[in-house]
């Protein structure tokens, strides 16, 4: 079933500020004097209206997940980490009960070829009011070769990717799981930046799923886009796949939950 296209506003997207290319750009996140429309905020993490509203009918936030710009998911402690996920798998989940969304997008871009315009570490999560994404979604890219399973969450190698190549999934069923599940996260972005074979990845993006009655988050290195699934849809799986699982295992397995 083809899922709706959603309209964005061209003119306010020309108003967005950009600090993920341009370091030295004014960061808006950085002085939390000038935020407005705060939805929640504990500690160093801020859940906020997006002031650049380019989706039509949408609710669209920003998680700020701290107030050290140059961080990064990768290198936050654990008591960090931790307390991210729960803040936003909390406000995900809340808006999706809510009633008032047909689907609600959460995600995380990070670098230059992720689609994002800030560097400040953030997510993001949207309320899309006309458009359900699980139409458009086929379970079997969450299927793949397993790196790790422990505490009911695991971790796997995409064997059918979604864009295509190397793409990594952490799934569970208890929602109340998250550290586990976010300790898989985080081994697999720091994989992904530090010690990705082959060639150096300065980008990623991270989706999360409430898929029947699995959470799921894939984490999706970012190079420039193959233009066999630009122009045709047509997604491409690596040929070492299993050289990848192997080099992740024997490379993070002290680092694995």
């Amino acid at each position: 079933m083809a899922v709706p296209h959603l309209e964005f506003n061209v003119t306010i997207g020309r108003q967005k500020p950009e600090s993920i290319i341009n370091t030295a750009a004014k960061c808006p996140f950085c002085d939390r004097s000038q935020l407005t429309d705060i939805i929640d905020h504990e500690g160093s993490l801020m859940l906020i209206k997006n002031k650049y509203p380019v989706l039509k009918n949408t609710l669209q936030t920003v998680l700020i997940e701290t107030d050290e710009c140059m961080s990064e998911l990768s290198i936050y402690s654990p008591e960090h980490l931790h307390h991210v996920f729960r803040f936003g798998f909390r406000h995900w989940l809340t808006m999706e009960k809510s009633g008032e969304y047909k689907s609600v997008l959460f995600f995380k871009n990070h670098g230059p070829l992720s689609g994002g315009t800030i560097r400040h570490p953030h997510m993001q999560i949207v309320g899309l009011k006309d458009v359900d994404y699980h139409e458009a979604l086929d379970p079997t890219i969450f299927e793949g070769i397993l790196l790790s399973e422990k505490d009911g969450v695991l971790l796997n190698l995409s064997t059918k990717p979604r864009v295509g190549f190397s793409e990594f999934n952490v799934i569970t069923r208890n929602a109340e799981n998250t550290d586990r599940f976010a300790d898989y996260v985080q081994t697999v972005v720091h994989y992904i930046l530090h010690d990705f074979p082959g060639r150096s990845c300065t980008s990623y993006n991270l989706f999360f799923y409430h898929y029947e009655d699995q959470y799921i988050a894939k984490i999706m290195p970012r190079f420039a886009t193959s233009p066999l699934f630009i122009g045709f849809g047509l997604p491409q799986v690596s040929n070492q796949l299993e050289a990848v699982a192997e080099n992740f295992k024997a490379r993070y397995a002290s680092r694995l939950p």
